[in-house]
């Protein structure tokens, strides 16, 4: 047992977060050590003050957007093994910059922290194990993750999802709380069929501003094809109006590792083909884009593209 081990877990061990045999290894270290145990006491104190700090509430807009911006940040870190890949540590990072347990620390964890414990926070309809909608207020719900999506004959969406324990809420399309969990759904990193599910729905919401921000960061950054596919159907009608679908759109097709997915990229640029950035694309992909297919049905968009003299 040494110092930096210990101080490596001295925040798990302070928020009582340490199996019980590493905990007796750290208090039998800190009984000899007197620097980790003034690192101790400056935690202890940092906890106290974090702890004195109001929680502030957030819209579910700011929530859903927080959220899209984070994982987007989270795609380029590189992973970690054991838990720290399900949870980002902000002690240990404020340990490795070597930050004194100033107010300034305090304030910047403590806004840090109070913003990821608000993006799991729904309001949804609950339905309990009977299935008859109960007066439950879940404003203050935390969603750990969602586990089912189902759309009846009548239109009714059915969302499953786990807080503390399994729950469920239902609604229509429209229904904001079933909104705001499909777009919880579309950003799961663990289950990749919840987020096709999830885009498969809001794709035909795709005016919405949310859900279209929800759909291109998709078509971008899912790791799945067939989630991808389903955002490049929502997004297809939109590359006419909006110029960052139409960027999405041209950047599947140039990038993407998935015949299908650039195959389908193409044929929603065709609307724009005579788009000076996709005339270029399509010229150059009509030249010596490797794959034949691609290549060929270029060939075809150029041959009818207005000639300039």
């Amino acid at each position: 047992m040494n110092c930096e081990w210990v101080l490596q877990n001295i925040t798990l061990y302070v928020y009582d977060e340490l199996p019980d045999d590493a905990r007796h290894e750290v208090e039998q270290h800190l009984n000899r050590c007197p620097d980790c145990t003034a690192e101790l006491q400056s935690m202890r104190e940092f906890k106290e003050v974090a702890s004195s700090l109001p929680q502030l509430e957030v819209t579910p807009n700011l929530l859903a957007s927080v959220r899209m911006d984070l994982q987007e940040a989270l795609e380029g870190v590189e992973q970690t093994s054991g838990w720290r890949r399900m949870f980002f540590d902000p002690f240990a990072w404020l340990r490795q910059a070597q930050f004194s347990p100033a107010l300034a620390a305090v304030l910047l964890i403590a806004g840090f922290g109070g913003g990821i414990g608000a993006m799991y926070t729904m309001g949804p309809k609950v339905v309990n194990n009977t299935d008859r909608p109960i007066p439950t207020d879940t404003t203050h719900a935390s969603i750990a993750s969602i586990k089912n999506i189902k759309q009846d004959a009548n239109g009714q969406v059915q969302i499953q999802y786990d807080r503390t324990m399994p729950d469920r809420a239902e609604g229509s399309l429209n229904d904001q709380d079933i909104q705001d969990l499909l777009l919880v759904a579309a950003r799961d990193n663990v289950n990749s069929g919840v987020r096709m599910d999830s885009i498969d729905l809001l794709k035909n919401k795709q005016d919405d501003g949310r859900i279209r921000e929800t759909l291109i960061f998709a078509l971008r950054y899912d790791t799945n094809p067939g989630v991808r596919l389903k955002a490049l159907e929502g997004l297809g009608s939109q590359v006419k109006s909006d110029i960052r679908v139409r960027n999405a759109v041209l950047e599947a097709l140039l990038n993407d590792n998935n015949p299908a997915v650039r195959s389908g990229a193409l044929h929603a640029l065709e609307a724009v083909k005579s788009d000076t950035s996709v005339r270029a694309a399509l010229q150059q992909l009509a030249k010596d884009d490797p794959n034949q297919y691609i290549r060929s049905e270029s060939q075809r968009v150029v041959a009818t593209l207005p000639r300039f003299d």
